[in-house]
């Protein structure tokens, strides 16, 4: 489905086969039965918890957000010198919040440009969008709602001579280091070469940040986290009290990663209808919602350049806390 504004030069298109999918099922089901049980984080994204999550960057605990802002805030006007005019596509957009400093500093350039936001929440995108084409007067937006593999391999050939894929906000902890690997290779794909790919990761550091950053004080991430429960709920016509579960994130040294979970309070047991599914909890069984990997950043841009993605240019902050790197596929 396509919502196009002519006036404000905005596209909305909502992907096909947005419904879930068997594989989707199958990932569910998988998870549920398996020992230790595990979710898949797509699940956290309804609406709701898209707004919680955009709660979370606020929270004074949660520093990613305020770190690579401060760093966009110094680096986008080199980026921008570096890349010239190119079309911008976003994976996992949001609301687009940070990446208003890279818009501002292209949109500098007096030149029609065109930005691509793509993201799972049709309604968050739609907002964005209305915001920015008010903000920016020579942008079109073309936003794809759907996930990012559906969004990469349905992108449009560019309208500009160059394109740029952005990744930011350290989403890539998310994912596997296969999945990683998948990614990258889509994203090779994609491009032609002389394109460009700017990533945002989380670097490793003290356990005692990265816990606090993901259990803080208002109970927003622990919101968040069950959020997930009532979202299943309303995919699967399930039964999760999520008043039975209780939210812990925990660092896990050896894998340079922060665990979410959430622990079952008693013994009990939920019903998926839809799925044919009954799943038993034992008191404190947990169940794995998240991880986000801490990145080496020499490793990382090692990794990237395996797939033909090299490092232009990266930036931290001051702490290392958290880096930017844009590469260019050669």
């Amino acid at each position: 489905m396509l919502i196009t504004n002519q006036e404000t030069k905005i596209n909305i298109k909502y992907l096909e086969n947005l419904s879930l999918t068997q594989d989707e099922v199958k990932e569910v089901m998988e998870g549920l039965t398996s020992i230790p049980k595990s979710l898949p984080p797509k699940y956290f994204y309804d609406a709701l918890g898209s707004e919680l999550f955009e709660k979370i960057c606020n929270l004074p605990e949660y520093y990613p957000t305020r770190t690579e802002t401060a760093i966009l805030t110094n680096a986008s006007k080199e980026i921008v010198e570096i890349t010239g005019i190119c079309e911008l596509v976003e994976l996992g957009s949001g609301s687009s919040t940070k990446t208003r400093l890279l818009l501002s500093a292209y949109d500098s350039l007096g030149k029609p440009w065109q930005y691509i936001p793509i993201d799972v929440s049709g309604e968050i995108l739609k907002n964005s969008a209305l915001q920015l084409h008010q903000q920016y007067n020579n942008l079109s937006i073309l936003g794809l709602v759907g996930t990012y593999e559906q969004a990469l391999w349905q992108l449009p050939p560019s309208c500009l001579p160059q394109r740029m894929i952005i990744f930011l906000g350290s989403t890539l902890g998310n994912f596997t280091y296969e999945q990683s690997d998948d990614l990258f290779n889509e994203v090779r794909d994609i491009l032609t070469v002389g394109d460009y790919f700017l990533l945002g990761i989380d670097l490793q550091k003290p356990a005692d940040i990265l816990e606090n950053a993901y259990n803080d004080s208002q109970g927003v991430t622990a919101e968040f986290n069950l959020n997930m429960l009532s979202h299943l709920n309303r995919c699967f016509d399930g039964n999760f009290d999520i008043n039975l579960f209780k939210h812990q994130a925990i660092y896990n040294q050896e894998k340079t990663q922060i665990e979410m979970y959430l622990y079952a309070q008693k013994s009990h047991n939920v019903r998926l209808n839809k799925l044919d599914l009954d799943v038993s909890f034992q008191e404190n069984e947990p169940i794995l919602t998240e991880i986000s990997r801490k990145f080496n950043l020499t490793k990382m841009q090692d990794f990237l350049a395996s797939h033909k993605l090299k490092t232009v240019k990266y930036w931290t902050d001051e702490n290392k806390y958290f880096a930017l790197i844009l590469t260019q596929l050669i």
